[in-house]
Parts: structure tokens; C-alpha cells; sequence
């Protein structure tokens, strides 16, 4: 205990805050239940993709210091992949290929939401309905909501000093209920 004083910190473990925060951002109980979608390992995936995707979409205004940030958490994801597949039972030869299926669907997904945050309101939920609701046109709903809370958490973001995220930490409001599910209680 005493040597961890002496340790040089080379920042690793702000970087595991940081992707510790995007993991529990993505598991928030209201996205599988208010926002539909899927409590699976696809599903889960998807918004860990989504939450790394607006970190790094924020960190991009930071210039050097926030592509350095974002490279460490970026490879924390990485590793974080790499683990989960090994314990799902996928072999080591196979891993390789599986990663490489990882980054570019982490990429493509990345370029599309870039894109379409930019875009009208209608791109963004285009992308969540073809990426997160496997193009099903009955969840255009959920959808459309997804990309609401998605923009809100890129103006609350936004307005997050970089140092917040220099020291491991992601403040993200809470997902409450969705704006599609019917409030019940009336």
C-alpha cells in the first residue's frame, strides 16, 4: 500500500475512470428499458459505442492534449474488447480478426454519428434506427428519442471543462424515462 505513493503516475488509472465511466453511462437501466434497446451483448455494444463515440467527439475540440486523452481511452476500449471476447470463449487465433471487426464498426459508426450530429435532427435518428434497432422501422420512435437524449448529452458535454475529463470523469445527467414511453402515473 505504501509503494502505491512512490509509483509514478503515468495516468492509467484516469483513463480507467474515464473508460470505467463510459461502461456504466452505457448500462443505464432507462436506454434497455425507456429507450428499447436490446439488453443484449449487440445491444450493450452499441451504447458503449455510442458513449466512447461523444467522449471522443467532444475531446476533438481539445486539440493535441484532448486526441492524446482520447487515443488512452480508445485503447482502453480496445483492451476492454479484447478481454470480453477471450471470456465469451473466442479463440486466440480468432480475437484478431474479431478486434479488426470492432475498430471499424466503432469507426463507421463514429464517421456516421460525426456526420450526423452536424445534420438535421432526422440523420441522427436515421443512423441509432440502422445501427442500435437493426433498421426495424416500428422503432423509428424509440429512435427519434435516442437521438434527442444524444444531442443533450452533446451540449452537456460541451459545456464540461476538458480537465474534467483530464481527471477521469464524465458527467452525464442521469437517462430517465424517454420522451416515447407514456408517462403511466396520470
Amino acid at each position: 500500500m505504501i509503494l502505491r505513493f512512490f509509483r509514478r503516475d503515468d495516468g492509467r488509472e484516469t483513463i480507467q475512470r474515464l473508460y470505467g465511466a463510459i461502461v456504466a453511462h452505457s448500462r443505464d437501466p432507462a436506454y434497455y428499458t425507456d429507450y428499447g434497446v436490446a439488453d443484449s451483448i449487440p445491444g450493450r455494444f452499441e451504447m458503449v459505442l455510442i458513449h466512447a463515440f461523444l467522449l471522443f467527439h467532444r475531446l476533438k475540440d481539445e486539440g493535441e492534449a484532448g486526441q492524446a486523452l482520447g487515443q488512452k481511452v480508445f485503447d482502453a476500449f480496445c483492451r476492454d474488447m479484447d478481454a470480453n471476447l477471450r471470456e465469451m470463449g473466442v479463440g486466440d487465433l480468432t480475437v484478431p480478426k474479431k478486434m479488426k471487426k470492432v475498430a471499424s464498426a466503432f469507426y463507421g459508426r463514429a464517421g456516421v454519428y460525426d456526420a450526423a450530429l452536424a445534420a438535421p435532427d432526422g440523420a441522427l435518428a436515421e443512423a441509432l434506427l440502422r445501427n442500435v434497432y437493426a433498421s426495424v422501422p416500428e422503432r423509428q420512435a424509440e429512435a427519434v428519442a435516442l437521438a434527442a437524449r444524444l444531442r443533450q448529452l452533446t451540449v452537456a458535454l460541451k459545456a464540461t471543462p476538458f480537465e474534467t475529463f483530464a481527471r477521469g470523469e464524465l458527467p452525464l445527467p442521469a437517462a430517465g424515462a424517454s420522451p416515447f414511453v407514456e408517462n403511466t402515473t396520470s
